[in-house]
């Protein structure tokens, strides 16, 4: 696959992550009872993550700055990976799986630099894009996250040590486009590593003999 129909797909995934994301913002308040059931399975909220996967945060003053900044510095470590890899002509699935992985990572990065500084709070109220006073400042803005899945809801049995009759749910991360773009290309990764990583001649040798 050529470097620009790797573009054309962060382009899309990009478009589409930061589309969703403004809407959720602009028109749910954080956490209202009032979210969107699609079904019993499948919620749409608003939270806001201000760290990194699980809500996990670096801790004191600069935690926020210093995850951001590794953040930009991935990015580019991961750009430059996907470039390298359309120059060697490797195979579509690494480039694909490259290509999710880059366009998910920089659709929360564009939270985590711009939204403190063109978003108000969305706590009791909904938030206004490009507002007179911003919630945070530059490289400190929080990731919109609004996909939920509670497929499984119920309690553990009572017989099970520690965790015996309680609530539990699964799965309860609530993620965005970018996360999914992210996770799909991890799993192609995984899944299809022998192809991923294969070069272009072996893998057209391959396709010949089946």
């Amino acid at each position: 696959m050529s470097l620009r129909n790797s573009i054309l797909i962060i382009a899309i995934i990009l478009l589409v992550d930061q589309f969703v994301k403004i809407y959720i913002k602009t028109n749910f308040v954080y956490g209202e009872a009032g979210q969107i059931d699609v079904a019993s399975w499948f919620k749409i909220l608003l939270i806001e993550n201000e760290g990194m996967a699980w809500g996990t945060k670096i801790p004191g003053a600069y935690g926020k700055l210093i995850l951001t900044v590794f953040r930009i510095l991935a990015v580019l470590g991961i750009g430059y990976w996907l470039y390298d890899s359309s120059t060697k002509h490797s195979s579509n699935y690494l480039m694909v799986a490259i290509s999710l992985i880059f366009a998910g990572a920089v659709g929360n990065i564009i939270d985590s630099v711009f939204y403190g500084v063109i978003f108000d709070n969305s706590y009791n109220n909904l938030a206004t894009l490009f507002a007179e006073n911003p919630y945070g400042t530059w490289f400190h803005g929080k990731v919109v996250d609004m996909l939920y899945f509670p497929i499984v809801e119920g309690n553990f049995p009572e017989w099970l040590p520690i965790w015996g009759g309680h609530p539990f749910k699964f799965f309860n991360a609530i993620f965005n486009i970018a996360d999914m773009a992210i996770s799909t290309g991890v799993g192609i990764l995984i899944v299809f590593n022998k192809k991923a990583f294969a070069k272009k001649t072996s893998l057209g040798t391959n396709e010949t003999s089946e």
